[in-house]
Order: structure tokens, then C-alpha cells, then sequence
């Protein structure tokens, strides 16, 4: 299939600035596979149409204010943005990007917050993604963060955000994303703890999102396109319940791409669900055999990006496509602080 293939026309008014407010007064666009209905309900009845013996499964991953601004010994200013953590000991090392590159040198030196914080640029990579040494004077590097980072918006959103709270979801945990699993984001703790009491079993993945899922597709052919390695975790609590929930003939529900990619991922690399953890750069198109799970809830996402590719290879390239106008003639709202679907 062709990247063309996977284009929409969207009006820009209908790309959310802000999030909604309360999380679960969103609007949900439930896509029913086998009949092909399409309803369109409020977030908070997700409970209408999920069953007992469900099960529910969350990227508790969370999202790192990881946006930095450094001046370099010779009072250059240049921006970086944390991607991925390579080595966790004392002077954590983190792939970054950084702009403007040219002053962004292998062995230039920055300090961060007035000197908060100093990293070195200790290589420059093929893709000119830099690797950056990082040293502090505090309890941790993520309390330095938290002192003097920005959380990294999306570039659609130009609108500054009054609580970054809000770009994390209400279940985040393990601190390491530079994007948030944005399905996840409108849920509330009043409205989980509903949908355990209807029967619904919940699950907790990792997987740390980099910004690699959201590069654009530059290959004609979407085969050629190559995936940026993501780190995650599947503990032996989730994929009990995992093997559980389909041995009893429950759903498996992906709270988004990313609970997908690391379902598919433990499947692929293991044949059953079992506790690990490890890197994935798993590239999901239509055509792809799913092992392991029934349904997704999803935002709506980019025109020509890998996660329409999933959604597609979920639901179908043609249905997808058709909801995906359905949903600009019904004006949903599109992308992180968007509204949803649920495939099921």
C-alpha cells in the first residue's frame, strides 16, 4: 500500500488546543466490527459497551517534562528534547534531539536552568539525533526535570497548557515518555474504578513513547518505512490476566497504539503473554496478523502517520477511512486533546 493511501482532509479548526474538561466528557466514536455501526456516545458510557469479563489494558507510562534550553560554552542557546534513556546510572546518557544541530557539536557543552544541570554531547547519530551525558547536583535527574523542564507538546497544539498535569493520564507511573499515550487520557479515576465494579478487569503495560512513533512516513511504499525502537514492560500481574481473560473468552481491549504494539510485541517475540520487557520497533500495517487483542480505544491521529496504518490494519484501510470522514462531517475533535473511537 501507498502513503497516499492513508490521507484525509482535515479542516485545522478541528484539531483540539486544549483537552476537555471533565477528561471523560469527550465524545466516542464506537465502531462495531461486525455489524460495521457506527454510534457516537460520551466517553463516560464507556462502561455501555464493554462486558464483564473484559479486560481493559493501560500504558501507565509517564510523560517527562523533557523539553530543555541550554546555552554551550560559547553562549550558543539551543533547545533539547529527551527521546530515549540509554544508561541510568549517575550521569544518565539520553538520545536527544537537538535544534539549532550545527551548534550541537559532538563535544559541545551545555548548561541548563543556570547551570542546574550540564550535559555533553558525546555523539552525533546517523539520523543527527545527538547522545547527551548528563550531570546534576540533586536528589535525581527526574527532580531536575521537574525544576527546570517543559513538558514537550505536540507541535499542532500552539496554545499553552495551564496544568501539565493534564497531558498525563490519571494512572501514570513510570516517568520516561516525551509523548503521552494520549487514549489514556480521558479517563478519571471515578470512571475506572466504575468500570472495575461493572466486571471489567484492568491491566498495566509500559511502553515509553518516543517520538519516533510520530515521524512522518517519507517512503512511497509504507513496507519501506523503518520504526524507532521503543523501551517496555510487561509485568507477570498483566499477562496473567492476559492469559485469563482469554481463557475465559473475555475481550482484550488496547487503551492505545502503544498498549497494542506492546501486546503484539510480547506475542511476537514469545508466542504467548508472559512477563518481560525489552525494546520493540514492531511496524503494525493492514495486513498484519493480531495475536493478541479484540478491540482498541484510540484518538484520532495524523493523516499518512504509522498509527492510522494500526488503526487500519484493526478495523480495515476502507472502514477506517470512511470513519475517519464521518468524523470530520460530525466535527469530532482530532488528535492528543481530541476525542476518540472505540473498535470493538
Amino acid at each position: 500500500m501507498k502513503t497516499s493511501d492513508f490521507y484525509y482532509d482535515l479542516p485545522e479548526s478541528l484539531i483540539a488546543q486544549t483537552p476537555v474538561e471533565p477528561r471523560d466528557s469527550s465524545r466516542m466514536m464506537v465502531l462495531h466490527r461486525d455489524s460495521e455501526q457506527i454510534d457516537h456516545q460520551i466517553f463516560r458510557d464507556i462502561g455501555d459497551v464493554l462486558q464483564p469479563g473484559d479486560c481493559l489494558i493501560l500504558n501507565n507510562t509517564k510523560v517527562l517534562p523533557a523539553r530543555l534550553y541550554g546555552i554551550s560554552e560559547t553562549g550558543a542557546r539551543v533547545e533539547f528534547l529527551l527521546l530515549n534513556q540509554l544508561d541510568e546510572r549517575d550521569s544518565p546518557v539520553w538520545e536527544c534531539l537537538a535544534g539549532p544541530g550545527k551548534k550541537a557539536k559532538a563535544g559541545s557543552k551545555f548548561s541548563f536552568g543556570e547551570g542546574i544541570l550540564h550535559g555533553e554531547v558525546i555523539e552525533v547519530r546517523d539520523d543527527g539525533n545527538r547522545v547527551v551525558r548528563f550531570s546534576y547536583d540533586a536528589p535525581s535527574f527526574y527532580a531536575v526535570l521537574d525544576q527546570i523542564g517543559e513538558m514537550p507538546l505536540p507541535h499542532y497544539i500552539t496554545e499553552e497548557l495551564e496544568d501539565p498535569d493534564r497531558y498525563n493520564t490519571v494512572y501514570a507511573e513510570h516517568a520516561g515518555s516525551a509523548a503521552a499515550p494520549t487514549a489514556g487520557l480521558h479517563f478519571t479515576p471515578e470512571l475506572l474504578q466504575r468500570i472495575e465494579d461493572s466486571g471489567v478487569k484492568l491491566g498495566y503495560v509500559t511502553l515509553h513513547v518516543g517520538l519516533g512513533t510520530f515521524r512522518p512516513v517519507k517512503s512511497e511504499n509504507i513496507a519501506d518505512h523503518v520504526m524507532h525502537a521503543e523501551h517496555y514492560a510487561m509485568p507477570e500481574e498483566t499477562a496473567q490476566l492476559l492469559r485469563e481473560t482469554r481463557t475465559r473468552g473475555g475481550r482484550v481491549i488496547a487503551v492505545g497504539t502503544t498498549c497494542v504494539r506492546t501486546l503484539e510485541s510480547v506475542m511476537a517475540q514469545h508466542g504467548s503473554m508472559q512477563a518481560c520487557e525489552g525494546w520493540t520497533d514492531i511496524f503494525i500495517y493492514p495486513g498484519f496478523e493480531f495475536k493478541g487483542l479484540d478491540g482498541l480505544l484510540t484518538n484520532f491521529h495524523l493523516p499518512e502517520s504509522t498509527l492510522i496504518m494500526l488503526v487500519s490494519a484493526i478495523y480495515g484501510h476502507e472502514k477506517t477511512m470512511h470513519a475517519y470522514r464521518t468524523a470530520v462531517a460530525e466535527e469530532y475533535r482530532f488528535y492528543s486533546f481530541g476525542d476518540c473511537m472505540l473498535i470493538v
